[in-house]
């Protein structure tokens, strides 16, 4: 069952003989529970896709389809909350806010949509991911991987349909780039999240269930 899917999805800055065309009629189907990875050179389009695929950006023409919602027939509000809702995002600057606590961070995007947290399953979240003594300290106090478990977390708190990671292991070393994506892996089978990982790291990319390719804003293998 396809919880993702592009269609003939494109992006072109400029017009005329000054166009470039980021995306180029992408057609994309991730399944449900799928952990994939987006692989592809500076300039290849791979983060192009990670903003359509978030809504985070608009794209010249296509669609982008989410849980079977048509996220850019939204309007800007309506798609801000679908986001808030659906979508968990883990960013490779781990954008977690500097003056809430590990705990606050994670339950901020719940809070944010006026809902009460799931305490039972937030604490589960917590225990995988092994930050059950680190709940009170703010993040500069966190070295940079525990800094990505907590934002991993913060994306698993709402259950959104989908987790988009875009290079999560950048400002990493190899070590805890393996284990921070190791502890992605492990919690996306165990709350069956679907996961789509952006990276130009073909290595990283072996533990996906999936690898694409990206190239000059096509899709070129996957």
């Amino acid at each position: 069952m396809n919880i993702l899917q592009t269609k003939k999805l494109k992006k072109v800055y400029g017009s005329g003989e000054n166009a470039v065309y980021a995306l180029n009629e992408v057609d994309l189907q991730i399944d449900k529970g799928e952990f994939v990875a987006v692989v592809g050179t500076s300039g290849s389009g791979k983060s192009t896709l990670l903003h359509m695929l978030g809504g985070l950006d608009r794209p010249t023409s296509g669609v982008v389809e989410v849980d079977d919602q048509d996220i850019f027939s939204l309007k800007e509000e309506a798609l801000t909350i679908f986001r808030r809702r659906k979508i968990g995002f883990v960013f490779q600057n781990y954008n977690l806010v500097p003056v809430l606590n590990v705990y606050e961070n994670i339950v901020l995007p719940s809070q944010l949509d006026g809902q009460i947290p799931d305490a039972a399953y937030i604490d589960s979240i917590i225990e995988t991911l092994g930050l059950g003594s680190k709940l009170q300290n703010l993040p500069n106090n966190l070295s940079g991987g525990q800094q990505q478990r907590v934002a991993i977390a913060r994306a698993l708190a709402t259950k959104p349909a989908i987790i988009l990671a875009d290079e999560p292991t950048g400002n990493l070393d190899s070590k805890t780039s393996l284990d921070v994506l190791g502890l992605l892996k492990v919690t996306g089978q165990k709350f069956s999240q679907t996961i789509v990982m952006i990276t130009h790291n073909e290595e990283l990319a072996q533990m996906a269930d999936r690898i694409v390719h990206i190239e000059d804003g096509r899709i070129v293998t996957g």
